[in-house]
């Protein structure tokens, strides 16, 4: 795919959609690495209805600690691999105390120290809440940069650096929300929505699958 259709296709996804941003639910940062972590192979519905009910008296990493591990996995016990993400938030409330003054660190090498924080998850963060311009490719952003064409790679990581090298600069921060909702909601796995998308014209897969896709 070419430098000019690729820059078409962010420009409509920013005018469909001018500041997206997480469907996650958090009202301070160290709430935002705490809900990523818990959406590792599970849905951010499920996340938000347990942190709903979590987050108000535990939201902080205080408040996590002191509720222990055995409570919290009974209060996520509706979140897929409950009992491990249990353990490593009590680990990372434990650490961010200890080590950051239990302030979320703003740089990757001590983000990724954290258990249960991988490199996706410190791209959300590091994108979310500290404004830097961070591609977390996940299932949603894998399958729409392969399909598109916009960065085709058999390796997440592949796909995250080219995308991180071909996305024009000015919507390099907002791609990452872009990609996922669109990966979401319109370019879904089984059947997608071709008919309904606004960038179906620029698309590789269109192209590829002739007048009866979808």
């Amino acid at each position: 795919m070419n430098a000019q259709k690729r820059k078409e296709i962010f420009a409509r996804l920013k005018a469909a959609n001018p500041k997206p941003t997480t469907e996650l639910e958090y009202a301070s940062t160290f709430q935002l690495l705490i809900a990523v972590i818990l959406s590792a192979q599970a849905t951010d519905r499920s996340v938000n209805l347990a942190t709903r009910r979590l987050f108000p008296e535990h939201g902080t990493p205080e408040g996590l600690s002191a509720l222990g591990e055995a409570r919290l996995a009974e209060c996520i016990e509706t979140i897929g691999l409950y009992k491990t993400k249990a353990a490593n938030v009590i680990k990372t409330c434990h650490i961010l105390i200890e080590r950051h003054g239990s302030q979320v660190p703003d740089n990757r090498a001590d983000l990724e120290a954290l258990p249960g924080v991988g490199r996706k998850t410190a791209n959300v963060v590091l994108n979310t809440a500290f404004g830097q311009p961070t591609i977390a490719v996940d299932t949603h952003i894998f399958r729409v940069a392969n399909r598109t064409g916009l960065a085709k790679g058999k390796t997440v990581l592949e796909v995250e650096r080219k995308l991180e090298k071909s996305i024009p600069k000015e919507y390099l921060l907002d791609a990452h929300h872009w990609l996922i909702l669109h990966g979401r909601y319109i370019c879904v796995a089984r059947t997608p929505k071709c008919p309904q998308c606004g960038i179906s014209d620029l698309c590789e897969y269109k192209h590829k699958t002739g007048p009866n896709w979808g």
